[in-house]
């Protein structure tokens, strides 16, 4: 079996990491809490400062991929995997602040999305999602 390539390029892994900092900006997060990785799936990841209600004492994220976008996930009992909560649904780049408002609703105990992951796009699909990216500012 071939193994599937990441159609990300420079441009467009530089742009998703500016995707990741600005959601991480929106969010008051700071310092080294986020990765991103082209994949494929291209995927990011970053640590959010709270706890959902659901889950005390547990650490919460954002996971992100190109898929189904971002998810909220709480980290295991074991602390090794995360657990997805809840899909933020809708496409796969929302704007940063409605990801924090997203995130704000988890932290509340709401239960906003989809905890069913939902996938809005494919691999390799041909549509403007690296062009998304690549254009994303600084």
């Amino acid at each position: 079996m071939r193994e599937q390539e990441s159609d990300f390029d420079d441009a467009s892994v530089h742009g998703l990491q500016r995707y990741v900092r600005a959601v991480a900006a929106e969010l008051g997060v700071t310092g080294e809490c986020s990765y991103v990785e082209p994949g494929p799936p291209a995927s990011a990841y970053l640590a959010v400062e709270g706890h959902a209600p659901t889950f005390p004492g547990r650490d919460i994220a954002l996971v992100w991929d190109e898929e189904r976008g971002w998810a909220v996930a709480v980290e295991t009992r074991a602390g090794d995997d995360l657990a997805v909560l809840s899909h933020i649904g809708g496409e796969v780049l929302p704007r940063p602040a409605a990801v924090r408002e997203f995130v704000a609703s988890v932290l509340r105990g709401e239960h906003p999305g989809d905890p069913r992951p939902i996938r809005l796009r494919t691999v390799g699909a041909d549509d403007d999602l690296l062009i998304r990216l690549s254009g994303y500012p600084a």
